[in-house]
């Protein structure tokens, strides 16, 4: 009786589970629940085994590598191949290129800046020769001629502390007349610069410059002495003798944690125009305070700097020509900056004549990399009218542009 009711049992409860709805439902659920943990499971896995080998990349990485085994010297090729990093350095200098352009609106009856124009295109070659030597190069390409702007190799290592630079090289008269035209807090330079000093070119020419920091406990002082050729905006020279000379003494001195100054002498002397033998000289002093407080630095900054020059020619009977300037700066947002100058300066031929001016300034900077700049300029000549123009500035860079004196 028992064997013949089994099969009887099994036919009623594979009938009751094939024919209830909820039971069928229920298994489906737990099948799609079970594979859905598998899945899960097995990303799970992939991922941790895939994070495994990134750690241990990583790790690989970091570790130094073992020290080479030592083995006779290879051949010139090789041992080139073998260093990658110094040989492309050495064929493949830090290249930049930096363009500066100016345009201006308003009247200037005496002359000034065009309307729209490119002032300046620069190319910058960087690197360092070898051991004892760097060599930089800047070209300039402007509106009305492409030229070099300095060329020069520089000796860190000399004997007694000293640094030489040999080349074509800006002047160390002042701060001014030493910096390219990117670097300038303004669109133009002061009428001093103008008047006196040469300019945009300055004093610079071929020559050698000879400097020494003198360390003490109180200050940095660096003493710099150059000899050029004769020939610049300022010095003309007839002959092969009529050598222009520049010297300055400069004293740095940090006063508190965030603000330092800066304080510089100069003196350059060279054949002028005149014929005859006649000479320029010229004398110069220059002072800078500076406040930027370390846990704001990005944010706000202080700057007050001036600038005096003297030029005696010496065909001229009379007093000295004399050039002033006085500038402050103001950094009140992360990429906003305001500044105020104003200039004074007598013409180096005619100390009679005096001109002035003053200037309002605003830049904004999106990035160490590119900056925008307006200026409003007054100015009154000595023998004319006065005008009021506003000059704006789009200043671009591009490469790895080394850094500039501070």
């Amino acid at each position: 009786m028992v064997r013949a009711r089994t099969p009887f049992l099994f036919s009623f409860v594979l009938v009751v589970l094939f024919t209830n709805p909820s039971f069928a439902q229920t298994s489906e659920a737990d099948r799609l629940k079970a594979e859905l943990e598998a899945l899960r499971l097995e990303f799970s896995n992939r991922i941790a085994e895939l994070e495994a080998r990134l750690k241990a990349v990583e790790n690989a990485a970091a570790q130094p590598a073992p020290a080479p085994v030592e083995a006779p010297p290879p051949a010139l090729p090789t041992q080139m191949s073998a260093a990658p990093s110094s040989s492309s350095k050495m064929f493949n200098p830090d290249v930049a290129a930096i363009g500066d352009f100016i345009g201006a609106v308003g009247k200037s009856p005496g002359g000034g800046e065009p309307s729209l124009q490119l002032h300046e295109a620069e190319l910058s070659l960087q690197a360092v020769v070898d051991p004892y030597a760097r060599a930089d190069v800047y070209l300039t390409f402007g509106p009305d001629e492409v030229g070099i702007e300095e060329a020069f190799v520089t000796f860190p290592t000399l004997p007694g502390g000293l640094l030489m630079k040999v080349g074509k090289f800006r002047d160390a008269f002042g701060k001014i007349n030493a910096a390219h035209n990117h670097v300038l807090p303004f669109t133009e330079r002061p009428l001093m610069t103008q008047n006196l000093l040469g300019g945009e070119e300055g004093l610079g020419d071929s020559g050698v410059s000879v400097s020494r920091i003198f360390p003490n406990n109180f200050a940095f002082i660096e003493a710099t002495g150059q000899v050029f050729q004769g020939n610049s905006e300022i010095f003309k020279a007839e002959k092969r003798a009529d050598l222009a000379y520049v010297g300055h003494l400069r004293g740095y001195r940090d006063l508190t944690e965030s603000t330092n100054i800066d304080l510089g002498g100069s003196f350059a002397q060279g054949h002028n125009d005149a014929g005859g033998g006649d000479t320029t000289r010229l004398w110069g002093a220059d002072a800078t305070f500076r406040y930027r407080p370390l846990r704001r630095s990005i944010y706000t900054h202080f700057l007050a700097r001036t600038e005096v020059a003297w030029s005696r020619r010496s065909e001229l009977s009379g007093p000295s020509a004399f050039g002033a300037y006085g500038y402050l700066e103001y950094q009140f947002a992360r990429r906003w900056t305001s500044g105020l100058r104003l200039d004074t300066a007598e013409r180096a031929t005619d100390p009679s004549i005096r001109d002035r001016g003053a200037s309002f300034l605003l830049t904004y900077a999106p990035s160490e990399f590119s900056l925008v700049r307006g200026q409003y300029r007054h100015t009154r000549r000595g023998d004319g009218p006065r005008s009021n123009e506003f000059l704006f500035q789009f200043l671009f860079s591009i490469g790895a542009h080394g850094a500039h004196p501070f």
